[in-house]
């Protein structure tokens, strides 16, 4: 089969096109033929190796993940025999990032705790879209957010990957949302249902006087201190994304500010979570949330696919399309 593979850490330029075995399923796994995939920040994260934290976990000196990829959504070719909730011809779609990565593949070989039936009223290239990102945002609102019906929640960086399924999911949980982008960007945040949009070229944010319940920044180079004067006395706070130096201050100055004030400030990290990724089947199968592609990459493209998404850019998701020619 074919796959991208890479040996070092380092720029895309490292990534290659070649020819592997393709895999066996193990009694608990399913072997899945791969439709689509698409590009997340953890995924930069596994080919630079940096921050260098990271390389605890995924290989000090080199990768041990040699195959980049974590969103999946493609085809059940065989399972093992201790496998119950799938079959071959079943279409599903899942977060690969808790068992190995490997979804820059025509086939991968995955547990079946890491996979879930794909929307019915979406196509492959969509559902690609939808495991990282989609769960992030989920957790991030719900979980480490705790939202709740009426609240007002600002979305910083609210066209990307996450941002896009943050506006949507908030909406689905009965909030008023505010999301803060570029000036091409505003359409489609009204389209999504943002009840109101700041444009960040036009307006500084660090003048708005407006105050939250619940913030949400998954992209942007605000200090903390910005956040924190926005938020409503009991807020929350929640970093999902952006610079290197919002998450230092997220990890060593929001667990202070929490103890020490009534406002609730910290990151989080996405957990790959089967029944979070059914949850987002549903929503998408009831129509209350939809994928956002930005733009198609083929799988021997996929270092264009990665600087393209370094850009910062992307009005929703970059895809990876794995069963197009290369």
């Amino acid at each position: 089969m074919k796959a991208i593979v890479y040996q070092k850490y380092g720029s895309p330029e490292n990534l290659r096109l070649t020819d592997i075995e393709t895999p066996v399923p193990k009694d608990q796994e399913v072997l899945v033929k791969v439709h689509a995939s698409s590009v997340n920040y953890g995924n930069l994260v596994l080919l630079k190796g940096k921050p260098f934290l990271a390389r605890f976990a995924y290989g000090l000196l080199k990768p041990k993940h040699t195959i980049p990829g974590g969103d999946i959504a493609g085809q059940v070719e065989a399972v093992g025999k201790e496998v119950t909730q799938f079959h071959p011809g079943d279409k599903v779609f899942g977060d690969l990032s808790g068992c190995g990565w490997g979804s820059f593949a025509e086939y991968v070989s995955v547990p079946e705790k890491a996979l879930a039936l794909k929307p019915a009223n979406i196509s492959f290239e969509e559902a690609a879209a939808v495991p990282m990102a989609g769960v992030t945002a989920l957790q991030a609102l719900r979980d480490k957010g705790n939202i709740q019906a009426g609240q007002k929640v600002l979305i910083y960086g609210a066209s990307g990957g996450v941002g896009t399924f943050a506006v949507q999911i908030a909406k689905s949980f009965g909030a008023e949302i505010t999301g803060l982008c570029s000036t091409r960007n505003l359409d489609i945040l009204h389209t999504l249902g943002a009840d109101h949009a700041i444009d960040y070229k036009k307006e500084d944010f660090t003048k708005r006087t407006e105050k939250y319940d619940l913030i949400l920044a998954v992209n942007g180079y605000q200090p903390i201190s910005v956040y924190k004067r926005a938020l409503r006395s009991n807020g929350t706070y929640v970093l999902a994304g952006g610079s290197g130096a919002q998450f230092t201050q997220a990890m060593v100055l929001g667990p202070w500010i929490s103890l020490t004030g009534n406002k609730k400030m910290g990151s989080m990290l996405q957990r790959q979570n089967q029944k979070d990724l059914i949850y987002m089947k549903e929503l998408i199968e009831a129509g209350r949330v939809k994928p956002v592609i930005d733009r198609s990459f083929k799988l021997g493209e996929v270092d264009k696919a990665f600087k393209y998404f370094e850009e910062g850019h992307a009005q929703g998701k970059v895809i990876i399309k794995i069963s197009d020619a290369y």
